[in-house]
């Protein structure tokens, strides 16, 4: 009950929240026609400055301040960047941050106009129903990884960020084929006013792209904290192993979400 009344005293005024929507989906528009008209003739460069201030742009409108730890930890090199998963906003946290490449599932490509964007910014979609798809997906991941970093989400669904689940180590596979270093991201959304752990921004469950987006316009308090862990890589003479990659990931993230949000 506590936790109901001090949403509503914190819920933006309505004729703010009613502008708001209509500058997310004049952000939205922009970022359609930057896609088409722009991106076709802009270097990789320049496409992830255009990534970047547009993320950042959105986090503003949705009130999202971002925090970034550890950043240094992160290598010079291409590397697999794997994270649990709390909302669809995860992807413009880190965009806003650092431009990556994504792996999502294949439900993502369907969804309209968000969809369509996330194709256009080389999301790389993974049917999870079928091990054969994944295979050819791992395949593919470890050819971009000589040139690309990659983001996944092992987890392969999202949570209220509380803890983490199972990671499936079948990515990781990618990261062993091409060599490259797996970095832990732990990610989590927290009130800025009393500096607890938000679920405002989780999407689990039934909700809707279009609910999610209402209700973090609701609740502007929001602060998400990227934290980065120290690459692991292959021990001299050992090869990498994408169960013990994924577990490693894995614990990282849950001792920081019990130390930070619970």
């Amino acid at each position: 009950m506590t936790h109901t009344m001090q949403s509503s005293q914190r819920a933006t005024p309505f004729l703010l929240y009613i502008t708001l929507w209509f500058l997310v989906w004049l952000h939205v528009l922009r970022g359609v026609m930057t896609l088409l008209v722009l991106f076709p003739f802009l270097n990789a460069n320049s496409k992830k400055q255009h990534i970047q201030r547009w993320s950042k742009r959105l986090l503003k409108i949705f009130g999202i301040q971002l925090q970034v730890n550890n950043a240094d930890t992160l290598p010079d090199s291409t590397y697999l960047l794997a994270s649990n998963h709390v909302s669809w906003m995860d992807i413009h946290a880190i965009n806003a941050f650092k431009p990556i490449r994504f792996v999502a599932k294949s439900e993502v490509e369907r969804w309209p106009i968000f969809g369509w964007m996330a194709k256009q910014l080389g999301t790389v979609f993974i049917n999870r129903e079928s091990s054969r798809h994944a295979r050819q997906v791992v395949t593919d991941m470890a050819v971009l990884l000589k040139t690309q970093s990659i983001c996944i989400f092992p987890e392969g669904t999202s949570t209220i960020g509380k803890s983490v689940q199972t990671f499936k180590p079948n990515l990781f596979e990618a990261a062993a084929q091409a060599g490259v270093p797996v970095c832990t991201l732990a990610l989590a959304y927290f009130d800025r006013i009393t500096g607890e752990h938000s679920e405002v921004p989780a999407f689990i469950g039934d909700m809707g792209l279009i609910g999610s987006m209402a209700s973090i316009l609701k609740n502007r308090r929001l602060r998400v904290e990227l934290t980065f862990f120290s690459p692991i890589k292959a021990k001299s003479g050992q090869a990498l192993d994408r169960k013990g990659l994924a577990l490693h990931s894995q614990e990282q993230i849950a001792q920081y979400l019990a130390k930070n949000c619970n």
